[in-house]
This record gives C-alpha cells, sequence and structure tokens, in this order.
C-alpha cells in the first residue's frame, strides 16, 4: 500500500516539521548583509549580521533531514 495514504510518511514529515518549529517558533527571515547610500552624506553604508543560532540550527536540520530522505 501508499504510506502516504495510511499515514506513515506525512506523519513522520509532519512530525519533523513540528521539531523543527520548537527550535524555531519564529518567522526565518534574516539579512546577512544589508547596504544603502546614507540620504544625508551620500556615503554608502554597509552592514553584516551572522545568522540567528535558531535558524542555523534550523537549516542543519533541513539539511539532515533531505540528505536522508534521499537515502
Amino acid at each position: 500500500g501508499d504510506k502516504i495514504l495510511k499515514g506513515t510518511t506525512f506523519t513522520k514529515y509532519k512530525q519533523f516539521v513540528d521539531n523543527t518549529f520548537k527550535v524555531l517558533p519564529r518567522q526565518a527571515l534574516h539579512a546577512k548583509t544589508l547596504g544603502f547610500t546614507h540620504p544625508s552624506s551620500g556615503k554608502f553604508m554597509s552592514f553584516d549580521s551572522p545568522i540567528p543560532d535558531d535558524m542555523q540550527q534550523a537549516i542543519e536540520r533541513w539539511r539532515h533531514y533531505a540528505q536522508h530522505k534521499k537515502e
């Protein structure tokens, strides 16, 4: 039979997604680099910010899931 129809595949995926949201229970938006021309000085300003730990953990979980899904 089809695992999706029996719920096995979907249940494991849903459990994975739920566990990922426990690590990252917020919107996953991040600007690594932001730059603009300052309106008064005309000088270009650039800011860098590392990815937050919770987002990095979520990315690692998705990569791990995707890698093992292929096996």
